[in-house]
């Protein structure tokens, strides 16, 4: 006899994709870095991977160019990043976070991680070692096939 589920993953996936939206959304919130959340991302992958062809930047955040072309823009008027020539081809230009980028960038993830945990302090030992856990099969999860 096939016993079912103790968790149905439907209902397991479901719960699960809502609690991270409404995560994503109280940390954007909480960051109050002034930015869109597509600014903000852009700024976080160019941070994470180092300076980028605006057309690998696009693809990491699965936009196409012309998006990534106007959000790139917008952080460029604000000086969070900067344009620079490819050393060896001179037709690609390189975006890179400027030392202000990196200091707006830095600020809203310390702004986000006091929020996540002051919001931890809540949680006894027991629960705080439950969450530990879950947060590594959460990264299992994630983990990219190959």
């Amino acid at each position: 006899m096939i016993r079912p589920p103790i968790v149905e993953r439907e209902t397991l996936a479901a719960r699960l994709r809502l609690a991270v939206t409404r995560l994503n959304r109280r940390l954007r919130a909480e960051a109050d870095s002034g930015l869109t959340a597509s600014g903000i991302s852009a700024l976080a992958t160019i941070g994470r991977r180092g300076p980028l062809p605006l057309g690998e930047l696009a693809a990491a955040e699965g936009v196409k160019p012309p998006t990534m072309t106007a959000t790139v823009a917008a952080l460029e008027a604000e000086g969070l990043v900067a344009r620079s020539a490819d050393g060896r081809d001179r037709r690609v230009s390189k975006v890179s976070l400027t030392a202000r980028g990196r200091q707006r960038l830095d600020r809203a993830r310390t702004r986000k991680t006091a929020y996540l945990a002051a919001r931890l302090e809540r949680l006894d030992e027991v629960q705080l070692e439950q969450l530990d856990r879950a947060v590594a099969l959460f990264e299992l999860v994630l983990e990219e096939d190959g």
